[in-house]
């Protein structure tokens, strides 16, 4: 490795300036040799407020990390600061993995994707699940903006989808049957004269293996999972997994892919309830900003079940082509639609080639700044403004969850596909590998 101002970087030096070589090679020498961090943090800090140097003109330069490991007494403080930079960077992505309880008497843990700019996000291995996701608002103050329930066990007592990964069918299928090759099968209903996310013990209710975890960036986990042949009425036995990648550039992207022995159907999805001004506390998602890309959505029936037609939202309360706060026309009862669903629970037709990772939707909370932008493979991403948080469940802040204080956008298939012959394909044969690749990229706004 060459040193800046060598023939590989001629113009390093002159920018840099002789000050910052100066700084290094006349730096004090401090032993530091059994300090802790935060100690040695106080010694730099008040090297830093030195005249000559202020931390925003601290240029970082590419060093070797053996600087970090010399074995040496004494270090120089100037090549302090750009090896703990560089050991800061290294650490930028972190995994950490805990014991969070039992459910239904199976152990289940929690494993932490952290990056260097404050993103955190907590994934349960019950139902392969986003536990937390804290991500700074515009003054840089994290806080938590997924909900979710403070123990494992809450999660299978009063199942809500918190995080959850849902399948095998995510989303409605009418009357709980399909019919595969000549065959009808019949599922689960558990949403009325429905089937929904899977029936009464879908993927989000087991809990998975985690088969690897990886540090730096991305951080990663990937969890496995195996659903029988059969099970909620089903065919084919699927072997499914959900890997969570954190990267530095603070996006979290989830990837579900899948294989199975039989004809089956298969729509795989992430249900996070989002709220950008943070689960603890007390705004809900009313005032947030939604764009949606997509110029036509799913009309339903009076039990959420597509009718199959795709509607132009032109002229409608779905029309989020461009930003619309989501509290403008959610309880607009003269549409049919708003009232079938008590808000909004609808499919979109996401613009652009499905299998091709896309815009599909952006939410900025004006208070605090966050946005969120959501990318996706999927042909749909379901729209849902918490229309059934009823006020009766207590979330892991000690809040109460109510009507509107989150939002979901779900990448899918569309609802009831196995019954649309015109709607995207579900079916998945012994061969083919399904996959759902979403990218949840946030950033913040002035």
């Amino acid at each position: 490795m060459q040193e800046p101002g060598d023939a590989a970087h001629p113009g390093h030096r002159g920018s840099l300036g002789n000050g910052f070589h100066g700084m290094v090679a006349s730096s004090p020498r401090i032993p530091l040799w059994g300090l802790s961090r935060e100690a040695i943090g106080d010694i730099l800090s008040e090297y830093l407020r030195g005249p000559g140097l202020g931390v925003g003109r601290l240029w970082i330069i590419g060093i070797q990390r053996s600087l970090l490991l010399m074995r040496k007494q004494q270090v120089n403080v100037g090549t302090l600061l750009v090896a703990l930079t560089m050991a800061t960077a290294g650490e930028a992505a972190e995994v950490k993995r805990m014991d969070f309880g039992k459910a239904d008497g199976v152990p289940v843990e929690i494993v932490e994707l952290t990056n260097g700019s404050g993103v955190s996000a907590k994934i349960m291995t019950l139902g392969a699940s986003i536990h937390s996701l804290n991500v700074p608002d515009r003054n840089g103050k994290s806080a938590d903006i997924v909900l979710g329930y403070a123990t494992a066990a809450e999660y299978l007592a009063k199942p809500q989808y918190f995080g959850a990964t849902v399948g095998r069918y995510a989303n409605r299928i009418r009357n709980g049957q399909f019919e595969l090759d000549g065959k009808r099968y019949k599922l689960e209903t558990n949403d009325g004269p429905n089937h929904l996310h899977g029936g009464l013990r879908g993927i989000d209710k087991v809990v998975w293996k985690i088969d690897s975890v990886k540090a730096g960036s991305p951080a990663s986990v990937v969890l496995s999972h195996v659903s029988p042949d059969g099970q909620g009425g089903y065919p084919g036995t699927l072997k499914v997994t959900a890997t969570y990648s954190l990267s530095d550039k603070n996006e979290l992207t989830v990837e579900y892919r899948a294989t199975t022995d039989k004809p089956t159907v298969l729509n795989i999805t992430n249900h996070s309830y989002f709220n950008l001004a943070g689960d603890a506390g007390s705004s809900d998602i009313l005032g947030h900003r939604l764009t949606v890309f997509a110029d036509a959505y799913t009309p339903v029936d009076s039990t959420l079940i597509p009718t199959g037609e795709r509607r132009n939202v032109a002229g409608t309360p779905f029309d989020f082509r461009e930003a619309q706060t989501i509290g403008l026309r959610v309880r607009d009862g003269r549409d049919e639609q708003i009232r079938f669903g008590r808000g909004y629970d609808h499919n979109y037709v996401i613009r652009g080639q499905a299998g091709t990772l896309r815009p599909a939707a952006r939410v900025e909370d004006p208070a605090s700044g966050r946005v969120m932008e959501l990318l996706t493979t999927a042909p749909g991403v379901q729209f849902y403004s918490g229309n059934f948080l009823d006020g009766t469940t207590v979330g892991k802040a000690g809040r109460i969850y109510r009507q509107g204080d989150a939002l979901c956008l779900e990448p899918q298939v569309f609802p009831d596909s196995p019954n649309q012959p015109d709607f995207p394909t579900a079916r998945l044969d012994p061969g083919q590998t399904y996959t759902n690749t979403m990218v949840y990229r946030f950033s913040t706004s002035r």
